[in-house]
């Protein structure tokens, strides 16, 4: 949690106790940040299994709000239902804090790709591990 950004707090829609946890892990990475307003996500998880869900959307809404407008996304991970969403959405307010504590970090000159040396094949290999997600990189 410490060198934690951001952080996505996902629960279970099928489970009461799992969204209860979360208060408990806002709070620990609030003390730890010592910063109330840290980059987070709530996410509700299994959202294909409506039938059996046990945490209404209106009292999950009403969780991201009461913690600061924290956004409020449903998910489902078999479905691969707006995942990429939620990573977005935290990337970006990673950057938009950044952007805030530095305002001349928005203002630097793009990096210059170095002349390392490195094969074709290699320079292949470091693309196929690295994923671009919206605004981050995901090695």
């Amino acid at each position: 949690m410490k060198q934690g950004q951001g952080f996505l707090l996902v629960f279970s829609i099928t489970s009461l106790s799992s969204l209860n946890e979360l208060a408990e892990l806002r709070e620990q990475i609030v003390r730890i940040k010592d910063d109330v307003n840290v980059p987070l996500v709530i996410v509700g998880n299994k959202s294909d299994l409506e039938e059996d869900r046990a945490v209404s959307r209106s009292r999950a809404f009403a969780l991201s709000q009461q913690w600061g407008n924290a956004p409020y996304y449903e998910t489902s991970a078999r479905r691969r239902a707006n995942v990429n969403e939620v990573f977005i959405d935290l990337c970006r307010q990673i950057i938009r804090k950044d952007i805030q504590s530095n305002p001349d970090w928005a203002r630097e000159p793009p990096m210059r790709r170095r002349k390392d040396g490195l094969s074709r094949h290699d320079r292949k290999r470091d693309r196929k591990r690295t994923r671009v997600k919206g605004d981050c990189v995901i090695l």
